[in-house]
């Protein structure tokens, strides 16, 4: 069975039922993130990110594309060479977004003794593997295009149309659909929630102004 990432501690262990966003990723409860709307917008904000299951020849990990299909599955696709294609139907897997992250110096907060440290925004998803059939497939590397197409606008969107006839199908058959089955969502949001507000507020100015924005915003937006 997949592992789940311990960060800055070892996971506590709680269960959950289908759909429950968990404390596991990290010990501080400070950190726990606990919005599912917030942490699916990452999820489809950055799109990308690391599959880990366990094989015949040990963990495995893949780095894909995803798109949601509905409100508790994401679909993927893998080469049918990689290492997990062969035996990722019907096993447990973890899929782990990693949002904004930055580097904290301890000489931003206005404190004494602090220490250096990190913060972050990441997203595990959990949950059961199942093959998708070919129309499937298709339907998700067009949702897929689609879905980052159309944010490259005002550029004009690209379709499959635009390919030669034939080349599609014939890369289609190099690739697998899955879809993750998620049962369980574990969040964290390490944005200095354990700090003064005053010091917190002056980690996002220093991060705001080293181009940190994704980092410094996420700070801000839980104060008054």
């Amino acid at each position: 069975m997949p592992r789940r990432c311990a960060r800055n501690g070892a996971a506590n262990g709680a269960g959950a039922e289908r759909g429950e966003a968990l404390t596991a990723m990290h010990p501080d409860p400070a950190f726990a993130w606990k919005d599912r709307a917030a942490m699916r917008a990452l999820v489809e904000s950055v799109g990308f990110g690391t599959l880990f299951a366990e094989t015949a020849e040990g963990p495995r990990c893949a780095q894909v594309p995803a798109l949601f299909l509905d409100e508790d599955r994401i679909g993927f696709h893998l080469s049918r060479h990689n290492a997990l294609a062969q035996e990722l139907a019907g096993r447990r897997a973890l899929f782990v977004v990693q949002g904004p992250n930055a580097y904290v110096s301890p000489d931003w907060y206005g404190m004494a003794d602090q220490v250096p440290t990190w913060n972050y925004a990441a997203v595990e998803l959990d949950g059961m593997v199942t093959a998708m059939d070919r129309d499937a497939l298709i339907a998700l590397i067009d949702g897929v295009s689609a879905h980052h197409e159309a944010r490259l606008a005002p550029k004009a969107v690209w379709t499959r149309d635009k390919m030669r006839e034939g080349l599609f199908d014939r890369m289609l058959g190099g690739v697998t659909g899955y879809a993750l089955h998620i049962t369980q969502w574990r969040g964290t949001l390490k944005a200095g929630q354990n700090k003064p507000q005053a010091a917190r507020a002056a980690v996002a100015e220093m991060l705001a102004q080293r181009g940190e924005s994704g980092m410094a915003a996420l700070m801000q937006a839980g104060m008054p």
